[in-house]
């Protein structure tokens, strides 16, 4: 069984970026943000470099399939959450909206 915290952790990744897919619709330079992102990390990670190579690849794909895979829940989509080109685009509040959220769904789930 997966830990509780690892279960969180996992749902709030999710939930940041189904919300940032809704704000890429709204503001698609998003996408170029990313792309700059990703580039300047590969100069300098090392150590992320599949992942940014996936990232890199993926944000060349059509908008809907790049949306698609920022929420997609599988393995691979957990595992490109976890080096994702658009942390830094919710502001803080909404995150913490986010997490209390998320942290309240689990809580009603798992008395």
């Amino acid at each position: 069984m997966v830990p509780r915290s690892q279960r969180i952790t996992e749902r709030r990744s999710l939930e940041y970026k189904r919300r940032i897919a809704q704000r890429v619709l709204q503001e698609p330079e998003l996408l170029d943000l990313a792309r700059t992102r990703v580039a300047e990390w590969l100069a300098t990670r090392g150590s992320s470099r599949p992942y940014l190579e996936r990232w890199k690849a993926a944000l060349d794909l059509p908008l809907e399939e790049v949306l698609a895979l920022l929420v997609e829940d599988s393995e691979r989509g957990r595992e490109l959450r976890g080096a994702s080109p658009f942390a830094g685009c919710l502001p803080p509040r909404e995150r913490w909206r986010i997490w209390r959220a998320v942290r309240a769904e689990l809580d009603a789930a798992e008395p």
